[in-house]
């Protein structure tokens, strides 16, 4: 068959609240998957709409910052489950090594090229149609103007795998011709991107002349990359384990349905019972206690970030789609059952009447401090804290506020973060702890232009 008469095709399977991209691609008949979330259904629901074949499975490393569908999705579909050889997993994979082929088909070959740098075992996949390059999947290493963070595993590696990065990807572009398009699996968004870019399509050209990792020389990239790492989730710590042991498909069925009494019961035992609306919607009512995490914004990784891992965990939304849609959200970083769920408003969720706070504008803020003093709770992360921040402002950074609460001062607080939505997570936090506060719900680059004093070495 000649790859003349029609093109392959690539479907990109977005995951936007990860930052994350995974892969299907078939020649008509037959296909393979890069780089699977852990909710399949996505991906056999292309297979079966394109009605081709799915035969092999690529993963490009063992995920840090969400758990994978590979292993459920071979199981599903007999499909061949290729797996580093180098990577110690617990289950029963096709071992690949540097510089093995796979054909797929009569048109397909993928070749596995050793990549390091987000880790040591990691692979890119470089794909040929009839022996013309075509892509590479390069899921942690060469991004879109960027690479994937080297410091997942531990300071004592992270010079050594943003070394291992910068010669990865000087590989992939020796080895590769310009117009081979780049698929990378992480930098939407993803924590595990060290910087981000706001392409949406590259080849191994662009990015020869606009990544920093292809266009410095190894020190410089170096110097640069570690400089600009920040934190990242603290549910990434679960990832990789959960990933070598092979995790099955997840159960997306509706957990029990809890009322007002079960909800005050769970609230009242320590557990944590969230909101799932509208910051704007909750600040103006919801049930006592609740916290708020919205479906509009990267609800999984905040909600993995913050909550401590294990607790039980219920989800309350207008409607039972949304609460289906965190769910799926939450299977993809390892957060399986809910405790229980419920619909409706808060009227419906709770014993006595919602409670409310108020939002605000960086202007109302800055009319408000000329009449009485507020304490201004910046919980953005402590580089953009440092970078420009109101004069005065306290910095606990999101993640870190559940365990430091007792650090914020006492009195008003006014909160804020860049854009409202970490801002809303921790006004609920607070609320629920009894503080009294207003959310300012506001882009902060209106901070200056509201005539707030900017200090930090950006402002």
């Amino acid at each position: 068959m000649s790859n003349h008469r029609t093109r392959l095709t690539v479907h990109t399977i977005d995951t936007p609240s990860l930052g994350d991209r995974s892969y299907l691609v078939h020649d008509g008949t037959v296909a393979f998957v890069v780089d699977p979330q852990r909710d399949i259904d996505r991906v056999l629901d292309l297979v079966r709409a394109d009605d081709v074949r799915l035969t092999h499975i690529f993963e490009t490393h063992i995920h840090n910052d969400y758990v994978t569908g590979g292993f459920a999705l071979a199981q599903a579909t007999g499909a061949t489950y290729l797996v580093n050889a180098d990577d110690q997993v617990s289950f029963d994979r096709t071992p690949i090594h540097d510089g093995d082929t796979i054909d797929i088909g009569t048109r397909m070959r993928v070749r596995a090229i050793h990549t390091p740098g987000h880790t040591f075992t990691h692979m890119s996949y470089a794909l040929t149609d009839a022996g013309e390059p075509i892509a590479v999947f390069t899921g942690g290493s060469l991004l879109y103007g960027a690479t994937g963070r080297p410091d997942l595993l531990g300071p004592e590696h992270t010079d050594a795998l943003a070394r291992h990065q910068h010669a990865s990807a000087h590989r992939l572009a020796g080895d590769l011709p310009d117009a081979t398009g780049v698929y990378p699996t992480h930098g939407f968004g993803s924590f595990c991107s060290a910087t981000q870019s706001e392409a949406t399509a590259s080849t191994i050209g662009q990015e020869r002349v606009a990544n920093p990792v292809l266009t410095q020389n190894e020190e410089d990239y170096v110097r640069n990359l570690l400089a600009g790492l920040g934190a990242w989730p603290a549910y990434y710590a679960h990832m990789a384990p959960a990933n070598a042991a092979g995790p099955g498909a997840p159960d997306l069925s509706l957990p029990e349905q809890a009322d007002a009494a079960e909800l005050r019961r769970r609230i009242e035992a320590g557990e944590w019972v969230v909101d799932l609306r509208t910051r704007t919607a909750f600040a103006a009512g919801h049930a006592r206690g609740t916290v708020n995490f919205g479906l509009d914004g990267a609800f999984s990784t905040y909600l993995g970030w913050l909550i401590e891992w294990g607790t039980p965990l219920t989800l309350l939304g207008e409607t039972v789609a949304d609460v289906t849609q965190a769910q799926r959200e939450l299977v993809r970083i390892g957060i399986d059952r809910p405790a229980a769920h419920a619909t409706g408003g808060p009227q419906d969720w709770s014993l006595d009447a919602p409670v409310s706070f108020p939002t605000a504008t960086f202007a109302d803020l800055e009319q408000v401090r000329h009449h009485r003093d507020v304490v201004v709770l910046d919980v953005r992360r402590a580089e953009e804290h440092h970078a420009s921040r109101i004069h005065d402002a306290v910095n606990i950074p999101i993640h870190e506020l559940v365990r430091r609460l007792a650090e914020v001062p006492p009195g008003e607080v006014w909160v804020h973060c860049a854009a409202g939505y970490r801002a809303s997570i921790a006004a609920s936090i607070l609320d629920a702890a009894g503080r009294k506060l207003v959310a300012v719900d506001d882009q902060f680059e209106n901070a200056a232009k509201a005539g707030l004093q900017l200090v930090g070495t950006e402002a």
